[in-house]
């Protein structure tokens, strides 16, 4: 089958059937098309001033930390003691945070995020993302078997 096949659902409904390339380069399309506006919107955003930029050795200092929050709170000249109290957890705490040694919950990188004046994605890790030596629970029962 190369072409859509167009018809209906039992309820009369318009629906249209295309092969999974076809649904995959669409999707493609799709992201290629919200990576585009994402982009301009940036782009926007740094020309009006408002978006901020990184010379190419803060990119090697961002790379070189070993999380982004750590990074951020540098470059805000923020002690891991100031930002702690502000977002109220220990210091202790966000030192392993900064470390990649605990992750935190939602609410707290929400507050960091607006302490640094920054988007929550700027400092969350990736939300599939487990801290070195710790696994999920489903993992260790896939490990035990």
């Amino acid at each position: 089958m190369n072409k859509p096949v167009h018809t209906r659902t039992p309820s009369g409904e318009a629906i249209v059937i295309l092969p999974a390339s076809e649904y995959e380069r669409l999707l493609e399309l799709a992201e290629d098309a919200a990576d585009a506006a994402f982009a301009e919107k940036a782009l926007a955003e740094y020309r009006s001033g408002k978006g901020e930029s990184l010379s190419s050795d803060e990119v090697r200092e961002y790379l070189a930390e070993p999380t982004p929050l750590s990074f951020w709170r540098k470059r805000r000249r923020l002690t891991q003691a100031a930002l702690s109290k502000q977002v109220g957890i220990s210091q202790a705490y966000l030192a392993q945070i900064e470390r990649g040694k605990r992750v935190g919950d939602i609410q707290l990188y929400r507050r960091l995020a607006g302490a640094l004046r920054l988007e929550i994605e700027d400092i969350a890790p990736p939300v599939d993302e487990h801290p070195p030596g710790r696994t999920s629970r489903s993992s260790r029962k896939a490990a035990r078997r």
